[in-house]
């Protein structure tokens, strides 16, 4: 087992995904628009669902199992794990219902606004969970090439959409977690990032409306 495994970019994505959460906690309690109209166009949704699917289907294929063959003769950190993928379950209905009611012809204000309170709080929660039992575990239980091979699993489902949701992933992270994520990076993508990738994303206003990404 390895006691340095580098989760720089566990702890990015998390900071990521909560900067998201209180982006949109602040549009649906602003009356000077409509939550609904927002949500439906604009690129900061469609983002933050991308990167959170591609972040959580991930682990459910490529962390837990790895995992749980390393923890079979530990029932009380195998429980954990059985947490981890239940509360995980438990997000994705939410996002499917706000997608429901922003597709509706009348969404409701103050439904929407429980829906997306209910995934703060939830996907909130999770993370520090998350963060508090989990991160600790895999430092103690995984080996160097099980982390990796999760890593690599992320990084093929980011895919194509690398270019936009690898600054998106960045946004407001400090210089070192920059320069550690970068750093892996063949020369060619890392010039890509600097010369192209940022500067659009920086000129894409995400929480706007009509702003969609894809």
């Amino acid at each position: 087992m390895s006691d340095a495994l580098d989760l720089t970019a566990m702890y990015a994505m998390h900071d990521a995904l909560r900067r998201e959460l209180t982006h949109l906690d602040r549009i649906t309690i602003r009356a000077d628009l409509s939550a609904a109209e927002v949500l439906a166009t604009a690129a900061g949704w469609q983002l933050f669902k991308k990167a959170l699917h591609v972040h959580h289907t991930a682990e459910d294929d490529a962390l837990w199992p790895s995992l749980r063959q390393n923890l079979v003769d530990r029932p009380d950190d195998l429980v954990l794990l059985e947490a981890m993928e239940a509360e995980h379950a438990a997000i994705d209905p939410l996002i499917d219902a706000i997608d429901a009611l922003l597709a509706a012809p009348d969404a409701d204000p103050g439904h929407l606004g429980g829906l997306v309170d209910s995934l703060t709080v939830g996907l909130a929660g999770h993370l520090k969970h998350e963060e508090d039992a989990v991160l600790p575990l895999i430092q103690r239980t995984l080996t160097a090439e099980q982390w990796a091979h999760f890593g690599e699993v992320h990084v093929q489902r980011i895919g194509p959409d690398a270019p936009v949701l690898l600054p998106w992933l960045l946004d407001g992270a400090d210089e070192s977690t920059v320069e550690r994520l970068l750093a892996p990076l063949p020369g060619p993508a890392r010039s890509a990032y600097t010369a192209q990738w940022l500067p659009v994303y920086t000129t894409l206003d995400r929480w706007s409306p009509d702003t969609a990404w894809a």
